[in-house]
């Protein structure tokens, strides 16, 4: 028989041995939540009605609004990689900034950033740039590692850049707004941007050979055409945004409405450049019917897991475990920071987001430390995982669709500068919290003294105040009917 104590630790130990086992994770976390619940009964740690709150957090979890949104933003990003969005804002931005050497680089991060805001998923923006520019920046000289890390990185930015949905995620777990979550990406994405693009340009100086212009006759479009040819990706691009985006932040609509009308706006879009067809419907309603489920699976089971786990006091055990690190607040950020980083290379975001947030949420309450700021530093660590060799999803998508020539170490060695660009973003945002709490603003917290002080004060006409009995001279209220016996 388990000691009571050794319950939670247990449990945890078998969770990670299920996962380097490979098992899949939903039904990891389900299996280990019903074995251990069926146990914790059988010794008396709670009774069998504790397990009939599942029932109540699987409705919970599938009358979500908020997680909506999920199916939106992948559909949306689905039907704009097929679009040609992509394709007018490479082209344009690769023929404006190709006579500078790093141009093509400096375009794909741009149109990367753009492309993050408007379908916050990494898939779409990896594959379309992968197929668009990698060839080209193959063929006019890019070294090999250089254009494959560009690339993956440039579609990684989507996970930090609203309307990510990590972002969605991990505002649900963490329980804040998503529309603060989101302003507070604002400033993180902006720095990841700007250390993107200083990389590429120490790289031009220093390398131009790595990173070398576009000849002549390769640039095609000048003056006006040019103008016309940017302007024909960037305007589909900004109105797609301020639908997404501006209407959150203005507060015209919640997230799971503004993924809808991104999702219409996609398929006008796709519309416009005449590429809209039943197949591309068909294929982008798959996608998302294919990645919702796997989120909603995971998430179901990540909650008969973390039911059980905090029935048997998981959820104090490691509060204290974490709070008690040497070093107080920044003794928890550093070893959270370097266990979510070793963990990305064997879990996914949704993984990470489902099992290990709700873990460390207790320790962080206990420590005062701001939840937006926390999830965004979660965000930015998260990103990194579609990074890492050689599990990262940017990596497996870029291999799908590089040409025979790029070997897959190429495509590994050349994602490494890229993970040390973000781990510095990490870094900067540790120390630094304004760079996410700048932009939130300051929320005007309830003093429960103040409003119990303003109801005691509150006059209602043709009432008169409570008298020091409590009772309530001035309403002639009759007795309350007696039940107890039968009427005749």
């Amino acid at each position: 028989m388990l000691e009571y104590g050794y319950m939670a630790p247990t449990m945890f130990a078998g969770l990670v041995c299920f996962l380097l086992f490979g098992f899949p994770v939903a039904f990891s976390l389900a299996a280990l939540g019903l074995f251990f619940g069926f146990l914790a009964i059988q010794v008396g740690y709670f009774g069998p009605e504790f397990l009939q709150a599942l029932p109540y957090r699987t409705f919970g979890i599938m009358s979500n609004d908020l997680l909506l949104a999920i199916p939106f933003f992948t559909f949306l990003g689905a039907v704009l990689e097929r679009s040609g969005l992509a394709e007018d804002l490479l082209e344009g931005a690769g023929q404006l900034f190709g006579p500078f050497p790093g141009g093509l680089a400096f375009a794909v991060v741009l149109v990367g950033a753009i492309l993050g805001a408007v379908t916050g998923t990494v898939a779409a923006s990896v594959i379309a740039m992968g197929m668009i520019s990698l060839p080209v920046m193959l063929k006019y000289g890019y070294d090999m590692r250089v254009g494959t890390g560009v690339i993956a990185a440039s579609g990684t930015i989507a996970q930090v850049i609203p309307p990510s949905l990590v972002l969605i995620i991990l505002a649900d777990q963490l329980g804040v707004s998503v529309g603060d979550m989101y302003l507070g990406a604002v400033g993180p994405s902006i720095l990841q941007i700007s250390l993107f693009l200083a990389f590429i340009l120490v790289l031009a100086l220093f390398r131009p050979a790595l990173v070398p212009p576009l000849p002549a006759e390769a640039r095609t479009l000048r003056g006006w055409a040019l103008a016309l040819k940017v302007a024909k990706g960037m305007v589909p691009s900004l109105v797609l945004i301020f639908l997404v985006l501006g209407t959150i932040f203005l507060g015209l609509a919640t997230p799971t409405e503004a993924g809808a009308m991104g999702a219409c706006g996609a398929i006008l879009l796709s519309i416009l450049h005449r590429r809209f067809s039943v197949p591309t419907l068909w294929q982008a309603m798959v996608t998302t019917a294919r990645i919702t489920s796997m989120v909603v699976f995971i998430l179901i089971g990540a909650t008969v897991f973390s039911l059980v786990f905090q029935g048997v006091n998981g959820g104090r055990w490691i509060e204290h475990m974490l709070s008690s690190l040497p070093g107080g607040r920044t003794g928890f950020l550093l070893f959270v920071m370097v266990f979510v980083f070793f963990l990305a290379f064997f879990l996914d975001f949704f993984e990470i987001c489902f099992i290990v947030v709700p873990l460390l949420l207790p320790a962080a309450h206990a420590l005062d430390i701001n939840m937006i700021w926390f999830g965004l530093l979660l965000c930015a660590n998260i990103q990194t995982s579609f990074m890492h060799p050689p599990f990262g999803f940017a990596l497996f998508y870029l291999r799908g669709i590089a040409p025979p020539e790029v070997k897959s170490r190429d495509i590994y060695w050349g994602s490494i500068p890229w993970i040390c660009l973000q781990l510095i973003m990490v870094g900067i945002l540790v120390f630094f919290p304004g760079v996410v709490t700048g932009f939130i603003g300051e929320h005007e917290e309830l003093d429960p003294a103040a409003v119990q002080q303003q109801l005691d004060n509150l006059v209602v006409p043709g009432i008169e105040a409570p008298d020091t009995e409590g009772g309530l001279p001035g309403l002639d209220i009759a007795p309350a009917p007696d039940f107890s016996e039968p009427a005749k």
